[in-house]
């Protein structure tokens, strides 16, 4: 059996308080988002009792949700997960743009790690296809918090 390396992710993400904002709405996908996210919680070793979970509407409450977590100062990252697919109207172009410049503006104005997990799909298919992006944000929120911890300890 072939030991896993340990790296400064693993490391981080043992300590790392995790705040996780899902919508409901596409909820098929959604909470196979959560799925592989909570197996990359696993894989990265952050402790089941450091990750809080919120459940929101839609996408468009992501922003708002992820604000919340980071005025609590409790975390060192956090995760959006979310399921925008296209539809007959303009409406998937206003969402979309709504939830990355929220998360964007959350990330920056808060000085936050914020892994992007919102698929922004032109079907169901291609959101099953894409379904490993759950992980994807955990690993990337938790990259980025390795270098909060790395600052911290300058």
């Amino acid at each position: 059996m072939q030991r896993r390396r340990t790296s400064a992710i693993d490391i981080v993400a043992s300590r790392a308080k995790v705040g996780v904002v899902v919508s409901r709405f596409n909820q098929e996908i959604t909470n196979q988002l959560l799925g592989n996210a909570n197996q990359a919680l696993r894989r990265y070793r952050v402790k089941e009792k450091n990750v809080t979970v919120v459940s929101v509407a839609g996408s468009i409450e992501i922003p708002y949700a992820l604000q919340h977590l980071a005025r609590l100062k409790r975390y060192d990252c956090l995760v959006a997960l979310g399921c925008v697919i296209r539809g007959a109207t303009a409406h998937f172009d206003y969402v979309c743009k709504m939830v990355q410049e929220g998360v964007l503006r959350v990330m920056l104005d808060h000085h936050i790690p914020i892994g992007f997990g919102v698929l922004t799909v032109n079907t169901l298919e291609q959101a099953q296809a894409r379904i490993h992006v759950g992980g994807e944000a955990v690993a990337a929120a938790l990259e980025l918090a390795i270098l909060e911890a790395k600052k911290e300890r300058r």
